[in-house]
Protein backbone atom coordinates (compact mmCIF):
# COMPACT_ATOMS: atom_id res chain seq x y z
CA UNK A 1 0.00 0.00 0.00
CA UNK A 2 1.29 3.47 -0.87
CA UNK A 3 2.73 5.90 1.64
CA UNK A 4 0.21 8.48 0.43
CA UNK A 5 -2.69 6.24 1.41
CA UNK A 6 -1.09 5.52 4.80
CA UNK A 7 -0.73 9.25 5.44
CA UNK A 8 -4.40 9.78 4.59
CA UNK A 9 -5.74 7.05 6.88
CA UNK A 10 -3.55 8.26 9.77
CA UNK A 11 -4.71 11.85 9.23
CA UNK A 12 -8.38 10.89 9.08
CA UNK A 13 -8.08 8.91 12.32
CA UNK A 14 -6.40 11.83 14.11
CA UNK A 15 -9.09 14.30 13.10
CA UNK A 16 -11.62 12.21 15.08
CA UNK A 17 -10.01 13.61 18.26
CA UNK A 18 -11.08 17.16 17.40
CA UNK A 19 -14.28 18.40 19.01
CA UNK A 20 -16.36 21.56 18.78
CA UNK A 21 -14.89 24.52 20.63
CA UNK A 22 -11.32 23.24 20.66
CA UNK A 23 -8.23 25.26 19.87
CA UNK A 24 -6.12 23.11 17.56
CA UNK A 25 -2.48 23.24 16.50
CA UNK A 26 -2.04 22.48 12.80
CA UNK A 27 1.21 20.81 11.80
CA UNK A 28 3.24 21.18 8.63
CA UNK A 29 4.22 18.68 5.97
CA UNK A 30 2.81 16.14 3.56
CA UNK A 31 0.95 14.09 6.19
CA UNK A 32 -0.37 17.18 7.98
CA UNK A 33 -1.72 18.37 4.62
CA UNK A 34 -4.29 15.56 4.61
CA UNK A 35 -5.21 16.33 8.21
CA UNK A 36 -5.82 20.00 7.42
CA UNK A 37 -7.94 19.08 4.40
CA UNK A 38 -10.04 16.75 6.58
CA UNK A 39 -10.51 19.45 9.22
CA UNK A 40 -11.53 21.88 6.49
CA UNK A 41 -14.23 19.46 5.36
CA UNK A 42 -15.50 19.11 8.92
CA UNK A 43 -15.56 22.90 9.30
CA UNK A 44 -17.67 23.16 6.16
CA UNK A 45 -20.02 20.66 7.78
CA UNK A 46 -20.39 22.75 10.94
CA UNK A 47 -17.36 22.07 13.16
CA UNK A 48 -16.38 25.20 15.09
CA UNK A 49 -12.75 25.44 16.17
CA UNK A 50 -9.90 27.90 16.34
CA UNK A 51 -6.53 26.91 14.93
CA UNK A 52 -2.88 27.91 15.27
CA UNK A 53 -0.62 27.17 12.30
CA UNK A 54 2.97 25.97 12.60
CA UNK A 55 4.06 27.56 9.32
CA UNK A 56 3.09 30.20 6.80
CA UNK A 57 2.30 27.41 4.31
CA UNK A 58 -0.08 25.72 6.76
CA UNK A 59 -1.75 29.03 7.59
CA UNK A 60 -2.43 29.75 3.91
CA UNK A 61 -3.93 26.29 3.36
CA UNK A 62 -6.06 26.46 6.51
CA UNK A 63 -7.49 29.89 5.65
CA UNK A 64 -8.19 28.74 2.09
CA UNK A 65 -10.23 25.87 3.52
CA UNK A 66 -12.23 28.17 5.79
CA UNK A 67 -10.54 27.26 9.08
CA UNK A 68 -10.46 30.06 11.66
CA UNK A 69 -6.74 30.72 12.20
CA UNK A 70 -5.59 32.76 15.20
CA UNK A 71 -2.18 33.56 16.65
CA UNK A 72 -0.55 31.54 19.40
CA UNK A 73 -0.70 34.62 21.64
CA UNK A 74 -4.46 34.79 21.11
CA UNK A 75 -4.85 31.07 21.79
CA UNK A 76 -2.66 31.09 24.92
CA UNK A 77 -3.06 27.30 25.21
CA UNK A 78 -4.04 24.63 22.71
CA UNK A 79 -6.25 21.63 23.41
CA UNK A 80 -4.60 19.40 20.85
CA UNK A 81 -1.96 19.60 18.12
CA UNK A 82 -1.73 17.18 15.20
CA UNK A 83 1.55 17.05 13.32
CA UNK A 84 3.73 14.70 11.31
CA UNK A 85 7.27 13.43 11.88
CA UNK A 86 10.27 12.47 9.80
CA UNK A 87 11.06 9.65 12.24
CA UNK A 88 9.35 8.26 15.35
CA UNK A 89 10.79 5.56 17.60
CA UNK A 90 9.24 3.23 20.16
CA UNK A 91 9.81 5.73 22.99
CA UNK A 92 7.71 8.43 21.24
CA UNK A 93 10.87 10.35 20.38
CA UNK A 94 10.87 12.19 17.07
CA UNK A 95 13.02 13.82 14.45
CA UNK A 96 11.14 16.68 12.82
CA UNK A 97 12.08 19.60 10.61
CA UNK A 98 12.38 18.11 7.15
CA UNK A 99 9.95 20.79 6.05
CA UNK A 100 11.86 23.49 7.90
CA UNK A 101 9.13 24.33 10.46
CA UNK A 102 10.76 22.75 13.52
CA UNK A 103 10.95 25.95 15.61
CA UNK A 104 7.28 26.85 15.36
CA UNK A 105 6.32 23.17 15.61
CA UNK A 106 8.17 22.78 18.88
CA UNK A 107 6.72 25.99 20.30
CA UNK A 108 3.20 24.88 19.42
CA UNK A 109 3.80 21.37 20.80
CA UNK A 110 5.10 22.84 24.07
CA UNK A 111 1.94 24.92 24.43
CA UNK A 112 -0.48 22.06 23.67
CA UNK A 113 -2.23 19.92 26.26
CA UNK A 114 -2.17 16.88 23.94
CA UNK A 115 0.09 16.14 20.96
CA UNK A 116 -0.80 13.63 18.27
CA UNK A 117 1.78 12.49 15.72
CA UNK A 118 0.58 11.04 12.41
CA UNK A 119 2.82 9.23 9.95
CA UNK A 120 3.04 6.52 7.34
CA UNK A 121 4.74 3.27 8.30
CA UNK A 122 8.09 4.22 6.75
CA UNK A 123 8.56 6.88 9.47
CA UNK A 124 8.47 4.30 12.29
CA UNK A 125 12.02 3.34 13.31
CA UNK A 126 13.73 1.40 16.07
CA UNK A 127 16.36 4.10 16.41
CA UNK A 128 16.44 7.75 15.37
CA UNK A 129 19.10 9.09 13.06
CA UNK A 130 18.92 7.75 9.53
CA UNK A 131 17.03 10.94 8.72
CA UNK A 132 19.40 13.88 9.09
CA UNK A 133 18.67 16.01 12.16
CA UNK A 134 17.75 19.63 11.30
CA UNK A 135 18.98 22.53 13.40
CA UNK A 136 17.61 26.06 13.06
CA UNK A 137 20.43 28.59 13.32
CA UNK A 138 20.85 32.36 13.42
CA UNK A 139 22.43 33.43 10.10
CA UNK A 140 25.02 35.59 11.93
CA UNK A 141 26.44 32.44 13.54
CA UNK A 142 25.71 29.69 11.01
CA UNK A 143 29.22 29.24 9.61
CA UNK A 144 30.85 29.17 13.04
CA UNK A 145 28.22 26.68 14.19
CA UNK A 146 29.03 24.51 11.18
CA UNK A 147 32.70 24.60 12.12
CA UNK A 148 31.91 23.50 15.68
CA UNK A 149 29.59 20.73 14.49
CA UNK A 150 32.32 19.47 12.17
CA UNK A 151 34.67 19.21 15.15
CA UNK A 152 31.97 17.11 16.86
CA UNK A 153 31.94 14.71 13.90
CA UNK A 154 28.33 15.49 12.97
CA UNK A 155 28.93 16.20 9.25
CA UNK A 156 26.86 19.42 9.09
CA UNK A 157 25.43 20.59 5.77
CA UNK A 158 23.72 23.94 5.33
CA UNK A 159 20.35 23.44 3.68
CA UNK A 160 19.90 25.07 0.31
CA UNK A 161 16.93 25.75 -1.96
CA UNK A 162 18.44 25.44 -5.39
CA UNK A 163 21.35 27.88 -5.47
CA UNK A 164 19.96 29.96 -2.59
CA UNK A 165 20.35 29.46 1.14
CA UNK A 166 17.21 27.90 2.61
CA UNK A 167 15.35 30.27 4.93
CA UNK A 168 12.76 29.38 7.55
CA UNK A 169 9.59 31.37 8.23
CA UNK A 170 11.59 33.15 10.94
CA UNK A 171 14.28 33.99 8.34
CA UNK A 172 16.81 31.67 9.97
CA UNK A 173 19.04 29.00 8.41
CA UNK A 174 18.78 25.22 8.62
CA UNK A 175 21.83 23.03 9.16
CA UNK A 176 21.27 19.28 8.78
CA UNK A 177 23.55 16.97 10.77
CA UNK A 178 24.23 13.23 10.84
CA UNK A 179 23.64 11.69 14.28
CA UNK A 180 23.46 8.06 13.17
CA UNK A 181 26.97 7.13 14.28
CA UNK A 182 27.08 9.18 17.45
CA UNK A 183 27.03 7.31 20.75
CA UNK A 184 25.76 10.34 22.71
CA UNK A 185 22.38 9.85 24.40
CA UNK A 186 19.68 11.87 22.65
CA UNK A 187 18.90 13.91 25.77
CA UNK A 188 22.58 14.75 26.19
CA UNK A 189 22.94 15.57 22.50
CA UNK A 190 19.94 17.89 22.67
CA UNK A 191 21.43 19.68 25.67
CA UNK A 192 24.85 19.96 24.04
CA UNK A 193 23.46 21.33 20.79
CA UNK A 194 21.19 23.86 22.51
CA UNK A 195 24.20 25.13 24.46
CA UNK A 196 25.90 26.26 21.24
CA UNK A 197 25.09 29.98 20.87
CA UNK A 198 23.19 30.61 17.66
CA UNK A 199 21.40 27.27 17.51
CA UNK A 200 17.82 28.37 18.05
CA UNK A 201 16.23 24.92 18.09
CA UNK A 202 16.80 21.30 17.14
CA UNK A 203 14.54 18.82 15.39
CA UNK A 204 14.68 16.43 18.35
CA UNK A 205 11.23 16.18 19.92
CA UNK A 206 11.92 13.89 22.86
CA UNK A 207 9.11 14.46 25.37
CA UNK A 208 6.21 16.23 23.65
CA UNK A 209 4.25 13.36 22.08
CA UNK A 210 1.18 11.80 23.74
CA UNK A 211 -0.25 9.67 20.93
CA UNK A 212 1.16 8.22 17.71
CA UNK A 213 -1.06 7.15 14.81
CA UNK A 214 0.71 5.15 12.11
CA UNK A 215 -0.93 4.29 8.81
CA UNK A 216 -0.25 0.69 7.79
CA UNK A 217 -1.91 -0.25 4.55
CA UNK A 218 -5.59 0.62 4.92
CA UNK A 219 -5.44 0.34 8.71
CA UNK A 220 -4.04 2.46 11.54
CA UNK A 221 -1.98 1.51 14.55
CA UNK A 222 -2.58 3.76 17.56
CA UNK A 223 0.05 3.91 20.29
CA UNK A 224 -0.49 5.75 23.59
CA UNK A 225 2.34 6.95 25.79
Amino acid sequence: MSAVNEKKVAALEAVKYIKDGMTVGLGTGSTAYFMIEAIGERVRNGLEIKAVATSDETEKLAKKLGINVITLAEAKKLDVTIDGADEVDGQFQLIKGGGGALLREKIVAHNSDFNIIIADSSKQVSRLGKFKLPLETIPFATQLIINELEEMGLNPVQRMRGIDVYKTDENNDIVDIDIWNTDIKLTDLEHRLKNIPGIVETGLFLTTTNLVIIGKGDEVVIENR
